[in-house]
């Protein structure tokens, strides 16, 4: 075999590995919003701690049902797509992972930095925007790291 030949090996088995990150559907516009709400609500469902245990039992399991029915209609949707932290992504797509776990470190200091010092209503707030805003600017990141990553291995 000539080294012409492995090195297309080489690539096509680069593309291969690397096509589960970079080929999947576009996330839909309510996506952001949608994930913000569920944390903003269960940062609310803390409103219940002390006052009805019924209550904030309750809303922790109807925001964790929700939870997984996402979960598994993201999955169906997107198929073999990995999530973040799971498998072996293209470097371009790992470094954007480190970032985005990096920052959800930053995202719950603040929000509880918010609850400290304004209460559970101001920590969902910021648990809303925080995490509708980082995960739209995640969702441009991604889509570039994906197209550097698809033109690196074309």
């Amino acid at each position: 075999m000539e080294s012409g030949e492995v090195r297309e090996q080489l690539a096509a088995a680069e593309r291969g590995a690397a096509a589960p990150y970079v080929e999947y559907p576009p996330t839909p516009w309510w996506y952001a919003p949608v994930v913000g709400l569920w944390a903003a609500g269960m940062v609310g469902a803390f409103t219940w701690w002390r006052e009805s245990v019924a209550l904030f039992l309750g809303s922790l399991a109807v925001l964790i049902l929700l939870e997984v029915l996402f979960l598994t209609w993201m999955r169906r949707r997107h198929g073999a797509l990995p999530m973040p932290g799971k498998g072996t992504p293209p470097p371009e797509i790992a470094v954007l992972w480190r970032r985005y776990f990096g920052s959800l470190v930053v995202v719950v200091l603040v929000v509880a930095g918010g609850w400290l010092l304004g209460g559970v209503p101001v920590a969902a707030a910021l648990a809303f925007v925080l995490v509708t805003a980082g995960l739209a600017v995640y969702e441009r990141r991604y889509a570039k790291a994906a197209a550097a990553v698809r033109a690196r291995l074309a």
